[in-house]
């Protein structure tokens, strides 16, 4: 049966596609087929695929670069507009895109500018047709020839000040040199750093209009001999040229921009640590930028309006800074419907902010949580609802709150500074659980760089046990056959001391994650120092309370390849580690792995895969045994846009996770190197993403593929005997999954 639902479902994408593409299209015009863009001269090697954007018009949108879906949609409404389905098909669809001949010419003087501004000034364009019916393909062959080359470069520097100030900068190495292809962009890169050098070295009034290129050519050859010249200051009420007027700041003044309030809410000295224009220093432009941005990242801060005045008769500015706060505090309330398993719940937080506690835009946050859910289905308890109630309290610094900083590290970066504590009351059937926590942590950036940093100083756990059922006692952490001791130390008091440092880089084609930590090793070195004892089981504790020790290390790679406007493929790759060691033989629950779900492996359901072929065995505990030490994921993602706010992808996953130590119930988790890779579970699948540009709701539906637990041949291998009863998955999640 599950066939028949694969060859309908195929049948009617392929029919959808394949409607009359046409209907729409008037007698004498051509729907735009295609569009390809080719070297014309034989043997040449110049890559001309980075063209398709100057072409005027496109064809119709396709998804997956191959089904012209949209089209089809619009092309199966019919032509009378008062019926409503024939109106919602139009605007799901996407009309027909005619054939336009100048738009075809308009795009071949673009190409033929373009490739001149690349250096290949004898550059030319031709089209080439080829019509079926009332389609129309279109190829544009491009004729490079060969480069032109700079042969040799001089600088014109006609202001004597800035020769001077130029040469002086030894790290101001010219950026243009003999043997490059002579290109537009070159040329116009190397004048925005001579403008960028100057307008950051008092040069107020300086711009690129006041430099300028002379090229020769070299008869007979492709070289060019090129000069630079950089102008005096042309003054219209003056006759003669003269020399560019540095300038220097003189006063630095601020003033309330809001008209209703003339105090400014803030500390002067915030104003003067955020303020990176300084009177009697040189007018700069990036200090001026550097000036917004740090502004525009206090919390209390509206908007920041900054203006300069010239002095008459003199080369002196006046900076006048405008700052307008926001409104001091804030209220939020949100309530939340709750689905787990089936069990119905409801929540609600109550959230208040106050932006500017100490006058320096230091941010106060107090968030208090309940929530409740019925749960159904468990036999022998005498309560079955499940209560939780939660508060927390953050304070966030936007500035480093710590000794030994110099002032120059403190304004280069951006940094906040973090202290929080929160308490969790959590209250199930089977269980009390009461978790008490403290943070105190750092992250911060260089503004110049796409590096971030997290240090967490100091992160403190205390969670306790007040209650456990007797039920659930004495059928998991005492029953002498079914005994688990992962089970049994998550269900005792422990306390968690650790310390983290985090890494993250991305630039947009790539990024990186980087973070680990550790805990438990002051404790247990003040332990064996003090000489403290040990309980039954030979545990060092605190305050008659176990403490854990462990060390953990997570990193991830993803890679961006963007094929056009409309499609990218997406590489993913992530793997974590992490060891007991010392005064624990187990990881705490939350620092465990665990594979499946709407962010790795998609075939799976969350926390439903692994560890390594470990075969699920009580329904009840397994959130517990589905858990591991290690992690591997292995995604790759090819995005695309269909349509409107719709987008769609394919996807493959592959995972798993293990244990680092033999558990007996864990029979088949533990990592072993020759056996690792027959552990990796695979699937693919598809998915409907809606981007609303704030945020995006995402539709994936996983298959397995290769799943590493099996009893027999068809459950190994399911991508050759696939099973929707058995090996799809759904999740819905919101953002993109890497």
């Amino acid at each position: 049966m599950r066939y028949y639902l694969y060859i309908c479902t195929f049948l009617c994408v392929i029919g959808l596609a394949s409607c009359s593409s046409t209907k729409y299209v008037p007698d004498g015009s051509f729907l735009l087929n295609d569009i390809n863009i080719k070297n014309g001269e034989a043997g040449n090697k110049t890559n001309v695929n980075h063209l398709k954007n100057y072409v005027r018009q496109k064809s119709n949108s396709s998804w997956f670069s191959t089904l012209k879906i949209p089209l089809a949609t619009y092309s199966v409404s019919g032509r009378d507009s008062s019926k409503w389905i024939n109106r919602i098909l139009k605007s799901m669809g996407e009309a027909p895109i005619l054939y336009d001949s100048l738009k075809a010419i308009q795009s071949c003087n673009d190409l033929r500018a373009k490739m001149r501004n690349d250096g290949y000034l004898d550059a030319d364009i031709a089209v080439s047709t080829r019509k079926k019916g009332k389609k129309i393909d279109i190829t544009y062959l491009v004729f490079p020839g060969e480069p032109y080359v700079i042969k040799d470069i001089k600088y014109d520097i006609r202001d004597t000040v800035i020769a001077g100030l130029l040469k002086a900068d030894k790290n101001f190495v010219r950026g243009l040199r003999p043997g490059t292809v002579f290109n537009v962009n070159s040329l116009d890169q190397e004048r925005k750093r001579i403008v960028d050098k100057l307008i950051n070295n008092g040069y107020y009034r300086f711009n690129k209009d006041f430099i300028t290129y002379n090229a020769d050519t070299v008869s007979g050859s492709k070289d060019i001999n090129l000069t630079l010249l950089l102008h005096k200051y042309q003054d219209q009420n003056q006759k003669d040229d003269t020399l560019h007027r540095r300038y220097t700041i003189r006063n630095v003044v601020f003033q309330s921009g809001d008209p209703e309030d003339s105090v400014i809410h803030l500390r002067k000295k915030v104003l003067i640590n955020n303020t990176f224009i300084e009177s009697g220093q040189p007018y700069s432009a990036k200090e001026l930028q550097k000036t917004y941005n740090h502004f525009g990242r206090l919390q209390a801060v509206k908007y920041t309006n900054i203006g300069f005045r010239e002095i008459p008769d003199s080369s002196l500015l006046d900076c006048r800074i405008q700052i307008s706060t926001n409104k001091p505090s804030t209220i939020s309330f949100q309530p939340e419907g709750t689905n787990t398993a089936g069990d119905l719940g409801a929540a609600l937080s109550l959230t208040y902010q106050t932006k500017n506690l100490f006058r320096g835009s230091e941010l106060l946050s107090l968030e208090f949580r309940g929530a409740y859910e019925a749960i159904k289905g468990l036999e022998g308890y005498a309560n079955e609802n499940f209560e939780e109630y939660g508060a927390e309290a953050r304070l966030l610094f936007p500035r480093f709150i710590a000794p030994f900083l110099s002032r120059k590290f403190r304004r280069r970066v951006t940094a906040t500074s973090e202290v929080s504590i929160s308490y969790n009351l959590q209250n199930r059937p089977e269980y009390h659980r009461r978790v008490l926590s403290a943070a105190w942590r750092y992250k911060w950036n260089d503004a110049n760089h796409h590096d971030k940093y997290q240090i967490d100083l100091l992160d403190l756990n205390y969670v306790s046990m007040p209650w456990i059922s007797e039920r659930f006692r004495t059928d998991y952490l005492e029953n002498a056959t079914s005994r688990n001791a992962i089970l049994r130390y998550n269900y005792e008091n422990l306390f968690i001391m650790k310390f983290g440092l985090g890494y993250s880089y991305n630039n947009g084609r790539y990024a990186i994650k980087a973070y680990a930590e550790t805990a438990g090793n002051l404790l247990n070195l003040s332990s064996h120092v003090l000489g403290a004892s040990r309980n039954d089981l030979g545990v060092y504790q605190l305050f008659n309370i176990a403490f854990a020790q462990y060390a953990k290390a997570d990193f991830e790679y993803t890679k961006n390849w963007k094929i056009d406007y409309n499609n990218t493929l997406v590489f993913h790759f992530g793997i974590g580690v992490a060891y007991p060691y010392g005064n624990s033989t187990i990881l705490p629950f939350e620092k465990r792995y665990f594979s499946g779900g709407a962010n790795s492996v998609r075939g799976w359901n969350v926390r439903g895969l692994g560890p390594g072929r470990y075969v699920e065995r009580d329904g009840n505990i397994n959130f517990i045994n589905q858990t591991g030490d290690m992690k591997i994921d292995l995604n790759i993602e090819y995005r695309t846009h269909l349509f409107w706010k719709f987008n769609g992808a394919l996807f493959v996953d592959a995972g798993n996770i293990w244990t680092l130590r033999e558990y007996p119930e864990q029979q088949g988790g533990m990592f072993r190197f020759d056996h690792f890779v027959k552990d990796m579970a695979v699937s693919y699948g598809m998915g409907l993403r809606f981007n609303f540009d704030y945020f995006i709701l995402r539709f994936d539906f996983g298959m397995k593929a290769v799943n590493p637990v099996y009893t027999t041949k068809k459950e190994h291998y399911p991508i050759i005997n696939p099973k929707l009863s058995r090996d799809l998955t759904f999740h819905f999640a919101v953002g993109l999954p890497f």
